[in-house]
C-alpha cells in the first residue's frame, strides 16, 4: 500500500492543558488596550467640563475597564481568525495560538464571553448609547477589519482604521450621554494618524505580509506608492490636531506642543519620502509617541484651564 506524504510544516500542535493567565493576557493585545484605554480616558475627561452632573468617578473607571476589556476582546477574536496567517509571519508566529499555547477554541470562547461581559458592564453602569458603540466597535474589528478589510483590499487599515478611532467617543459617551463635537474631532485624528503609522509598519514588515499574502499597500502598488501616501495622510493630518485650539477646546498650551509635533512628524515623513535608511521604523515608533502627546496635552491643557478658571 503506497505511503501518503503529509506536509507538517505549518500545522501547530497544540498544549492539552489550558493556557497561562499570560497567554491569555497576550491574546488580548496588551498594547493596543493600553491606548484605547487612554484615548478613551481623554475622550472622558474632556467632556467633564461640558456638562454639570458628569458621572461619578467611579462608575468612570468601571466604563473605563469595560472598554478595556472589550478592546481586549476585539484582539482575542483577531487573533482567533488570523491564527493561520500569524503562523507565517515572523512578527506574529509567537502569539499564543499560533504556537500552540492556547488553543483556538479556547480563544473564541474566551473572546466571545469577554464582549459580552465588556457590553453588558458599560451598559449597566454607564449607559447603553455606550454600550451600542462599544458593541458596534467590537464588530467593526472583529468582522468588518479582520475578516473582510484585511485579506481583500489595500484599504484595509484605512476604513479599518475607525475601529481604533471609536474609544474617544465611546468616553466622551461615558461622560455626557451624547456624541459631541470634541469627540469628533478625537475620532479624526486617530483615522488621519493610523495610515501613516500602519504603513510604515508594513514598509518595515513588508516580507511577512507578502509570505502571508495579505493586500497591503506595499505589496500591491509599491513602496513608492506607499510613501507618498504616508506623506500626503501626514498632511491632511496636521490642520486636524489643531481643530481642538481653533474651535476653543484647548488653549495655548496645546497649539505649541502641537506646532513642535508636527515639524517633527512631517520631517521624518518626508524622509520616508526619499527612502531614507531606517526612516520607516523611525516614523512608525514616532507616531506612537505623537499620538500620546497629542491626547496627554488635551488633558493637560485642560487641567491648566480648571485650575485657572476654577473649572471642575
Amino acid at each position: 500500500m503506497p505511503s501518503i506524504a503529509v506536509n507538517t510544516k505549518n500545522i501547530t500542535k497544540y498544549d492539552n492543558n489550558l493556557g497561562s493567565p499570560y497567554d491569555y493576557l497576550n491574546l488580548m493585545k496588551p498594547r493596543v488596550m493600553s491606548l484605547v484605554v487612554f484615548t478613551a480616558f481623554v475622550g472622558y475627561y474632556s467632556a467633564i467640563p461640558l456638562v454639570e452632573n458628569a458621572i461619578n468617578p467611579f462608575l468612570a473607571m468601571i466604563g473605563i475597564f469595560a472598554i478595556a476589556l472589550g478592546a481586549g476582546a476585539s484582539g482575542v477574536l483577531n487573533q482567533w481568525y488570523d491564527r493561520d496567517i500569524d503562523l507565517l509571519m515572523d512578527r506574529t508566529k509567537n502569539r499564543p495560538i499560533p504556537s500552540g499555547k492556547v488553543q483556538p477554541s479556547e480563544a473564541l470562547s474566551f473572546g466571545i464571553i469577554t464582549s459580552i461581559l465588556s457590553i453588558i458592564i458599560l451598559g449597566l453602569s454607564i449607559n447603553w448609547l455606550a454600550a451600542s458603540l462599544l458593541a458596534f466597535t467590537i464588530f467593526f474589528y472583529s468582522v468588518v477589519y479582520t475578516i473582510w478589510l484585511k485579506r481583500h483590499t489595500t484599504q484595509n487599515i484605512v476604513i479599518g482604521g475607525a475601529a481604533g478611532a471609536f474609544p474617544p467617543i465611546i468616553g466622551h459617551i461615558c461622560a455626557t450621554g451624547s456624541i459631541g463635537l470634541e469627540a469628533l474631532i478625537l475620532f479624526l485624528i486617530i483615522f488621519l494618524w493610523t495610515p501613516p503609522h500602519f504603513w510604515a509598519l508594513a514598509l518595515v514588515n513588508k516580507s511577512d505580509y507578502k509570505a502571508a499574502k495579505i493586500p497591503m499597500l506595499p505589496i500591491v502598488y509599491g513602496d513608492m506608492t506607499t510613501r507618498k501616501n504616508i506623506f500626503i495622510y501626514s498632511l491632511l493630518l496636521m490642520p486636524c490636531v489643531y481643530l481642538p485650539a481653533i474651535l476653543n477646546h484647548t488653549g495655548i498650551f496645546y497649539a505649541i506642543i502641537v506646532t513642535v509635533l508636527n515639524l517633527e512628524f512631517i520631517r521624518r515623513s518626508v524622509s520616508v519620502l526619499k527612502a531614507n535608511v531606517g526612516s520607516e521604523k523611525g516614523l512608525f515608533t514616532y507616531s506612537i509617541f505623537y499620538l500620546t502627546i497629542i491626547f496627554a496635552s488635551i488633558c493637560f491643557d485642560k487641567l491648566i484651564n480648571n485650575f485657572i478658571y476654577g473649572q471642575l
